[in-house]
């Protein structure tokens, strides 16, 4: 009997370090999709000021995403569009096409505590990082697998660690925490505000937490979104990021 115990403890912790990055690609695969479209709108606060955004967002994987900026008046039309390992911003009331290089893909997306990897998911979770189930937590109520991403050396990453949270209810993300090569947080990402959204249950609320800006905080809140849709091609071409709308 205690020989039983023993085994199936052994085997139940050999299973959940061998599924660290299946918890994980379950989790980003719950909130991305293999493709999306949706509304999201971002509220940007500061000790100074609040500011809303309405965006479309188009997404297929990490390989190609469009944001096109639906509202306030003054920045409607403004788009930025990725393909592979590039991007680039269009601005609309200059008529201006910008090409974004590598080394701006972690800068200040649109004046948020986003970036523009961010947005454009350009980082691939499984692929970018070595992961390993660090133990269990809980978050508030929810009960959660722990589990910390370290770079693989060749990634194109730029954070030393990220410590993920994941529900072990319905594996929806809970938190993240960003930080960088010396070991300081610099940023976390919390999540909230579940909603379904056709058949997936999933966080409406993404808020990142500027950890070295006291009072700066950015939410993203999906007003609506579709998975795993069919997106043409010219959705994600130079042609559409400067057709006017």
């Amino acid at each position: 009997m205690k020989l039983t115990i023993i085994l199936t403890l052994f085997l139940s912790c050999s299973v959940f370090a061998q599924t660290a990055d299946e918890i994980i690609n379950k989790a980003e695969k719950l909130i991305k999709g293999e493709s999306a479209h949706g509304i999201v709108e971002m509220t940007i606060t500061t000790p100074h000021f609040t500011r809303t955004l309405k965006m479309e967002n188009w997404w297929v994987g990490n390989e190609k995403a469009l944001i096109v900026t639906k509202s306030p008046k003054k920045e409607e039309g403004n788009k930025t569009l990725k393909i592979g390992n590039e991007m680039w911003t269009y601005l609309k009331h200059t008529e201006t096409t910008i090409k974004i290089p590598p080394s701006m893909m972690l800068q200040s997306w649109n004046g948020s505590d986003f970036t523009n990897d961010d947005l454009v998911r350009e980082s691939n979770m499984n692929e970018d990082y070595n992961i390993k189930l660090y133990g269990d937590d809980t978050i508030d109520t929810t009960l959660c697998w722990k589990i910390q991403l370290d770079p693989k050396p060749d990634a194109p990453v730029v954070w030393g660690k990220l410590f993920y949270w994941v529900s072990k209810n319905n594996f929806t993300p809970v938190k993240v925490e960003y930080y960088d090569e010396k070991g300081s947080l610099m940023r976390y990402m919390s999540f909230s505000e579940l909603k379904k959204f056709g058949d997936r249950t999933l966080p409406s609320v993404w808020a990142m937490h500027n950890v070295k800006k006291e009072g700066h905080k950015t939410a993203m809140k999906i007003l609506e979104m579709k998975f795993n849709i069919k997106i043409k091609d010219r959705i994600f071409s130079f042609r559409e990021l400067e057709r006017g709308n």
